[in-house]
């Protein structure tokens, strides 16, 4: 009789430590993985939404044009110094913006 309160009470302590755990590695993935990558989320959408006709962009491919026309999802740029050389992308492959100087 004896062993089965002893496992029945070392049971119920190991409860509170189990439920410890869980909440210091939520935490853990909160504030190492889910925060840094809204953080940089927020970052992008901001500087998307400040993209305007002229500025000067770098795409994740590591080209740089100019923004010529500028829709909801697209944008349309014009790479070097050939006025042909104009291709339509998604705003999500922009990585930097560089505004244009007055």
């Amino acid at each position: 009789m004896s062993i089965l309160l002893t496992e029945a009470t070392e049971t119920v302590s190991m409860v509170p430590m189990i439920i410890m755990y869980v909440v210091i590695f939520g935490a853990f993935f909160y504030f190492a993985l889910y925060r840094p990558q809204k953080k940089e989320q927020k970052k992008m959408n901001a500087m998307l939404s400040t993209l305007e006709i002229g500025d000067c962009i770098l795409t994740n491919s590591g080209f740089y044009g100019i923004v010529i026309d500028i829709t909801e999802d697209t944008v349309i740029v014009e790479f070097g110094n050939n006025k042909n050389c104009r291709i339509p992308m998604q705003k999500s492959a922009i990585a930097q913006v560089e505004k244009a100087e007055d």
